[in-house]
């Protein structure tokens, strides 16, 4: 990050929702890490039993904070948590909180979403599509708001396959205004039963309700200071502030855990296609970067002009095909292997989706059973085939991404 970016944020007061997830805490530790900001309002909410000051505390013991700990032992008191879930009515933020955010935050990052593709439509509404207009409304009300990131997702308008820096609005089936309209007037039940009719041809219920989410952006940003940032697949951090770091497992990662593990042998997918992934370290510094280029620009924008938008993803000069991600992943199983593996690891592919139901009885189930049958001899309870279950369930989900590629023209370059 340069040195007009850090002068840009030294003494700013953020205000972050999704503080928690994935890229959101990535953000928070470069912010804290590299730039003297004054505060950040952090939105949390309760989760496993553990109030907000105790997801807080973990943050003392996770790797991701060793590097900016050990240089800044109390950069974490630069952290303020503000009580709020993006399911409740006005987020679930206090008056006394609402308050303080109005009068205090000059910048904005709104990352909280629901991640999972087959969320049920009516969660999936209120927390991306819902929660995006309620955060909008409050950012309205700041009085000293200097720039406001909306983080999306480049497979917003997967619907298309050659995806531009502009709002498709036209590939919805509804407007957000009256699809939210309906869910204030309909049953969640009622909501559920009409995913269908309402997502066309989006191919779950994230996609969708983040296209949706990006319309009430186009709709409602009105004249604020706004832009909009679309990462593509987020995976690892590369470099900083540590090689290899992520904490959780999703997409493409969760399929080299499984392939490591020696448990996926099999998957499906476009022997041709492109893997767009993008570092997570990489997405944060083009996120602060934008919010810096928005406030630079904040007074070109009116009411009648679109917020601009942001794509990070994989130059054309620089692409990742399928079988080259898994053949580059397999190359360090000899050199980095797992202890608990169950078999030697490899990765074979059914081309045709149709197929790999019946391939994956023989790569995967039968031998499941058989090693169920060894653990329920030995007295240990067996998984392998429940296992195998989750695991084809969601290679089902991703089947369209797995089979399909996508060209994205953006701004930003990775290489």
């Amino acid at each position: 990050m340069d040195d007009g970016i850090q002068g840009f944020y030294k003494d700013k007061v953020v205000f972050l929702t999704g503080a928690t997830g994935f890229l959101g805490k990535v953000i928070i530790e470069k912010l804290l890490r590299t730039t003297e900001l004054k505060r950040i309002y952090a939105m949390m909410r309760p989760k496993r039993g553990k109030d907000i000051q105790e997801r807080l505390a973990i943050w003392q013991k996770d790797p991701l904070f060793e590097v900016l700990l050990k240089a800044k032992p109390d950069a974490l008191k630069r952290i303020f948590v503000i009580a709020g879930d993006c399911l409740d009515a006005d987020l679930g933020i206090n008056r006394s909180d609402r308050k303080l955010l109005v009068s205090e935050v000059q910048i904005v990052i709104h990352g909280a979403a629901t991640v999972r593709f087959n969320e049920a439509l009516h969660v999936a509404l209120a927390i991306n599509t819902r929660a995006t207009r309620l955060m909008l409304q409050l950012a309205k009300e700041m009085q000293h708001l200097e720039a406001y990131l909306h983080i999306s997702t480049a497979f917003s308008n997967c619907v298309i396959f050659r995806i531009e820096e502009k709002f498709y609005p036209e590939h919805l089936t509804c407007d957000s205004n009256s699809v939210l309209a309906m869910s204030e007037l309909l049953s969640e039940q009622m909501m559920d039963k009409l995913t269908p009719t309402l997502v066309g041809d989006f191919p779950n219920t994230y996609t969708y309700t983040k296209a949706l989410a990006e319309d009430v952006v186009l709709r409602e940003s009105g004249d604020l200071p706004l832009s909009v940032f679309r990462p593509s697949v987020i995976i690892a951090t590369h470099e900083e502030p540590v090689s290899g770091w992520i904490d959780n497992l999703y997409g493409p990662i969760a399929l080299l855990y499984g392939a490591g593990h020696g448990v996926i042998r099999l998957t499906t997918f476009d022997k041709d296609g492109l893997a767009s992934l993008v570092p997570v370290d990489y997405c944060a510094n083009a996120a602060l970067a934008s919010i810096c280029q928005t406030s630079k620009e904040k007074s070109q924008r009116n009411a009648r002009s679109q917020p601009a938008i942001y794509t990070l993803a994989p130059s054309e000069n620089n692409l990742l095909g399928n079988t080259d991600f898994i053949n580059h992943s397999l190359i360090v199983r000899e050199d980095f292997p797992l202890t608990k593996m169950i078999w030697y690891p490899f990765m074979h592919s059914v081309s045709n989706p149709r197929l790999f139901p019946f391939a994956a009885f023989f790569y995967h189930t039968l031998p499941g059973y058989f090693y169920d049958l060894a653990l329920k001899l030995t007295g240990r309870k067996p998984r392998l085939v429940k296992l195998y279950r989750s695991i084809h369930a969601n290679i089902a989900v991703l089947e369209h991404f797995f089979h399909n590629s996508w060209h994205l023209r953006r701004r930003a370059r990775i290489g």
